[in-house]
């Protein structure tokens, strides 16, 4: 039987998706949002780390894996969210 070549495995795609996914999602609401575009995305952002910490800990993901998890996704929208500041 002919040996077939390793297929690199990419188990960031997932993550990386769904990080852009809802940073968008999130952009239009609070586009939408009564307070200010600035203000409600930090507002927005701060309510995304904490679902994607909780999620983490529910996962039990380790926080410095070799691949992205849910606490590498707090950790970036943390960042934008003092950005928005």
């Amino acid at each position: 039987m002919p040996h077939t070549p390793d297929i690199p495995h990419f188990g960031s795609a997932q993550p990386l998706t769904r990080f852009f996914l809802r940073l968008v999602i999130l952009s239009i609401f609070a586009v939408l949002g009564s307070q200010g575009f600035g203000k409600t995305l930090e507002s927005l952002l701060v309510l995304a780390v904490f679902y994607c910490v909780v999620v983490a800990a529910i996962r039990r993901e380790e926080p410095f894996g070799s691949v992205l998890t849910h606490f590498d996704e707090a950790a970036a929208y943390a960042v934008i969210a003092r950005l928005a500041a």
